[in-house]
């Protein structure tokens, strides 16, 4: 089971301005594209293809199910993206959302018990190929200000692998925060602002084997 495309709508010349090498309107991150759908498009994670999939209904999750191979080896891209590292949802019940994806056969890794930094109070996490799916409990501030946990869980965000995490950070000049200490150990991550002009929340890591961070 792996991801073949992830929809964004955000504006191809967003990325290509951070360092992404673009073909037209698709960016290829190691095995995965991401199709830059445009601000019109809506906003953030659109949706995502996978192959190998049992059925697209996923708890919410805006997917479709690919039959598409994979592609060859993806471009250089001039900050040095080397692929995916993970894919973040959100969801107002992890346990039936868990349920339902381990349902649709995702390999379930583990579920973290502990709270991260941002305030999650616990994550599951599913191996997709080579990245790996991290799906995070909504707080409870959170189930209370949307309605409750009888809501779909969604696509929030992506975490990308680096060769040269400083380098990319340096390129990215005010865009990007400091680098800082990631929850993995022994590896580092910065933010993408707002300033950049992506709808998707943004990470970059320092590369790392992400079955291994997250096992």
């Amino acid at each position: 089971m792996s991801i073949d495309q992830i929809a964004l709508a955000d504006e191809p010349a967003a990325w290509e301005a951070l360092g992404f090498a673009l073909d037209g309107d698709s960016c290829r991150l190691a095995g995965v594209t991401l199709s830059l759908r445009g601000t019109g498009a809506g906003r953030g994670i659109l949706g995502w293809s996978l192959r190998g999939i049992a059925t697209a209904e996923l708890d919410g999750l805006e997917t479709s199910i690919s039959e598409t191979a994979p592609a060859g080896p993806a471009p250089e891209h001039p900050n040095g993206a080397v692929g995916i590292d993970h894919v973040v949802a959100m969801s107002p019940s992890l346990e039936r959302t868990v349920e339902v994806l381990q349902g649709a056969g995702l390999d379930l890794r583990r579920i973290r018990e502990e709270p991260t930094p941002a305030g999650a109070p616990r994550q599951a996490f599913f191996r997709l190929g080579e990245v790996i799916l991290e799906v995070v409990q909504e707080p409870a501030e959170v189930l209370e200000r949307e309605g409750g946990p009888d809501r779909p869980a969604r696509l929030w965000g992506l975490a990308l692998a680096f060769a040269d995490l400083p380098r990319a950070v340096e390129m990215l000049g005010l865009h990007s925060s400091p680098v800082r200490a990631a929850v993995q150990p022994g590896r580092q991550i910065a933010t993408v602002k707002r300033s950049a002009g992506l709808s998707v929340p943004l990470a970059l890591m320092s590369i790392g084997n992400p079955a291994g961070a997250h096992a």
